[in-house]
């Protein structure tokens, strides 16, 4: 079968939202390096994660795993857990399966998309493959970043919606008064060294 077109945000779109829950992150001493030249990296707190890596000319791969709700079995979780195995690779171009390791947050994949760099698109199967569940297109939604932020001394537990939106809207070129506002009493210079870090890549 044919891959399927998906109608998701582009990297670079993606990146606002997910710069500025990776600062949030870091600002309280969650998380260490998120973004790197060649890969962005993000998680739930929970488990569920996802990992786009860069290839050469424009492309992208996008793989990661929800514990709850993926319903795809993958390479060895197939065997692991006695279920008939998601081939997600299908019909896919070889630079998809390029360096699969999932790195520190699972053993498990259970989705694999392909930027071309125009369009993204998948394999095509049934199951839920716990894409939308694992909170990537909510990273900077207002209130996924409240939830992350609201314990900040001096919020009172209530975060600026003003203050998150410029976080945002500021597409990781953070500075140290965009980062003040958002968590006051935290590592302000953490929180924008690691939003910067996704302009490491261009895209």
């Amino acid at each position: 079968m044919a891959l399927v077109a998906l109608d998701l945000p582009s990297p670079r779109q993606l990146r606002g939202g997910w710069a500025a829950l990776a600062a949030i992150y870091a600002s309280r001493g969650w998380d260490d390096v998120a973004a790197t030249e060649n890969e962005w990296r993000f998680h739930d707190g929970g488990g569920n994660w996802a990992t786009l890596r860069f290839q050469d000319g424009g492309r992208a791969v996008l793989l990661g795993h929800d514990h709850e709700y993926s319903e795809t079995y993958f390479g060895d979780a197939a065997a692991y857990f006695g279920e008939d195995e998601t081939d997600l690779l299908a019909e896919a171009p070889a630079w998809w399966s390029h360096d699969l390791s999932t790195g520190r947050h699972s053993d498990w994949i259970g989705f694999i998309y392909g930027w071309d760099g125009e369009t993204w698109r998948r394999s095509a199967y049934q199951q839920d493959d716990g894409f939308r569940s694992v909170g990537l297109l909510q990273a900077g939604s207002l209130d996924t970043l409240t939830a992350f932020s609201r314990d900040a001394p001096g919020l009172d537990g209530e975060p600026d919606p003003m203050a998150l939106a410029a976080l945002v809207a500021a597409d990781a070129d953070l500075t140290p008064a965009v980062m003040e506002a958002v968590v006051p009493g935290w590592d302000v210079a953490a929180g924008v060294a690691a939003g910067r870090r996704f302009l490491l890549r261009r895209t």
